[in-house]
């Protein structure tokens, strides 16, 4: 493993939110920056089965966002057909998911990037098993966490429960992007300002409605310089 490698976990405030979308743009803004990086979805729930085996819009977005073309098991070790929890999913399948897999998988990546961008799934608490959650990637591996707001109605309860979560669990957030998923969202300047106000860490950027990952990558210098 390089002694330069870096590694952060996107987390988000719900399901839906856009983590995807501001992992991929991450990724477009680094290899910008002249920087090797891959994307990882370790756990995805909801894949489609395909000619090449089990795979996920998600975790084919971050495959197609890196630096070079990854063999899709080492992006998402743990494919699941349920569109559900991944912890109902894996017991649908009689599938177990654990760390240590996932870890073996992550070492591989950061042995040959720069940077790993590591996508949760669903928010921060969502069980990966009956005594395993999202959250333990993140707090075992000692990444820090990018926590990505979705800018609707309620984002602001999200956003704060979430971010008092993740510094209760030990972990370093060093950020939040915004993403407007709703464009018809009512007063987003004054929740922007609300959200920079409140939580306990700083705006790294806000991503406009629909704009391409490849395009929102100038909006986001700032998380670019928190990876260091």
């Amino acid at each position: 493993m390089s002694d330069t490698s870096r590694a952060v976990f996107i987390s988000g405030t719900d399901t839906g939110i856009g983590k995807t979308h501001v992992a991929c743009t991450l990724l477009y803004a680094l290899r910008a920056a002249g920087q090797r990086a891959c994307g990882m979805k370790p756990v995805a729930s909801g894949c489609v089965e395909t000619p090449d085996g089990l795979r996920n819009d998600d975790a084919l977005a971050l495959q197609a966002a890196s630096s070079q073309l990854l063999p899709y098991p080492e992006i998402n070790p743990v494919a699941l057909r349920a569109p559900l929890s991944p912890h109902l999913a894996a017991m649908r399948e009689q599938a177990t998911i654990s760390l240590p897999p996932l870890r073996a998988a992550f070492e591989r990546l950061r042995a040959q990037h720069e940077v790993v961008v590591v996508e949760g799934v669903g928010g921060w608490l969502v069980p990966l098993a009956p005594d395993l959650l999202a959250s333990e990637i993140a707090r075992q591996w000692q990444l820090p966490v990018i926590l990505v707001v979705g800018l609707r109605l309620g984002c602001l309860n999200h956003a704060l429960l979430s971010a008092r979560a993740i510094v209760a669990d030990g972990c370093r957030l060093i950020g939040w992007i915004g993403n407007a998923v709703d464009p018809a969202m009512q007063a987003p300047e004054e929740n922007l300002a609300t959200l920079r106000a409140l939580l306990p860490a700083p705006c790294l950027g806000v991503l406009p409605h629909a704009m391409s990952p490849a395009q929102a990558a100038t909006q986001i210098p700032a998380a670019v310089a928190a990876l260091g």
